[in-house]
């Protein structure tokens, strides 16, 4: 919750009195320095909710990978300096500009047919390159035994992301989010055909095709397609494009019956529960560090480690 609204619930419960400023000073402590093995459980609870899941199942439990970014406001280090101007003035509008910038995160999830268990999620400001240190990290730990389940990555079309699959992940599942690759194939029947009814009526049979895995049919029937427009032309390259680079991503008949999931709504869920909910609120704009150590401590609350980190807290003040 907000800083205000947490300040007056503290005082509220407890009945001693903190400043809003002292609540900042105090999250910064907390949250300093914090990385992704600081926030995730345990090897030993990560793998005794997959025993739970694998209880009664002849297949291994399905573990689902997401990876994905989502904006978030942020304000640059030059409005912390002291702005110019007499006391008591009428306030006058920021001279510094905000910027959103992209949240990369990652979160793993047991699937199955009845439920999804989130096991770690993990959501930074920061590069694809950091982010791929984070999973680097979560793979060197051993937190996923591969071994004992049946790893899926579900994400959509960037390519900075199958890098890191291909790279961390060789032998997992590659889903492409389905919703990605029917869009590609909708904006192709929107400006292909004047008439929405024979857009819709067009783009079903491509739609079913690559639910049943037959990329080549509809790979050659785009390049059949005799453009209606230069923007047809255009949407009809970039379709054939995107489907030829995904085509062994695609067969979503195929990764249904195997129980592996084909969208990517559980990564979507946690850029909105851990990064929407809290840093897009109405007028906020965040240093990037302090947005960062709010994000970490989000992730702890979902991944269930909120107490270890501020046992971690309370040791690190003993110490000092």
């Amino acid at each position: 919750m907000p800083y205000e609204e947490a300040q007056t619930l503290c005082s509220a419960l407890t009945g001693g009195a903190l400043g809003s400023e002292r609540l900042h000073t105090f999250v910064h402590q907390a949250a300093e320095g914090l990385t992704v093995l600081d926030v995730a459980p345990s090897r030993d609870d990560i793998a005794r909710r997959i025993a739970e899941m694998a209880t009664g199942r002849l297949r291994r439990p399905v573990v689902g990978l997401g990876i994905d970014g989502a904006y978030v406001p942020t304000r640059p280090e030059s409005a912390r300096e002291r702005q110019s101007g007499q006391r008591h003035s009428r306030a006058r509008r920021a001279s510094w500009h905000g910027q959103w910038r992209d949240a990369k995160g990652f979160r793993l999830s047991l699937i199955d047919a009845e439920r999804i268990v989130p096991l770690l999620s993990w959501h930074q400001v920061h590069n694809e390159e950091q982010l791929g240190a984070a999973l680097q990290q979560v793979t060197e730990a051993g937190l996923i035994p591969q071994d004992q389940v049946r790893l899926c990555v579900v994400c959509d079309g960037a390519s900075w992301i199958w890098k890191h699959v291909q790279a961390l992940f060789p032998s997992a599942r590659q889903v492409l989010d389905s919703y990605h690759w029917k869009e590609s194939l909708h904006t192709v029947a929107k400006v292909q055909y004047a008439s929405s009814e024979r857009a819709l009526e067009w783009v079903e049979a491509p739609l079913t095709r690559l639910y049943l895995g037959k990329v080549g049919w509809v790979l050659g029937g785009l390049r059949r397609m005799q453009p209606a427009s230069e923007e047809a032309r255009k949407a009809l390259d970039n379709g054939w494009v995107y489907l030829q680079n995904h085509r062994d991503r695609t067969h979503d008949g195929k990764w249904r019956r195997g129980g592996y999931p084909i969208g990517s709504g559980g990564m979507e869920s946690s850029n909105t529960c851990i990064g929407h909910v809290r840093l897009k609120r109405s007028g906020a704009w965040w240093y990037e560090c302090n947005g960062n150590e709010m994000l970490a401590l989000r992730c702890a609350k979902y991944n269930g480690t909120f107490d270890r980190v501020f046992a971690r807290h309370r040791q690190r003040l003993r110490k000092a």
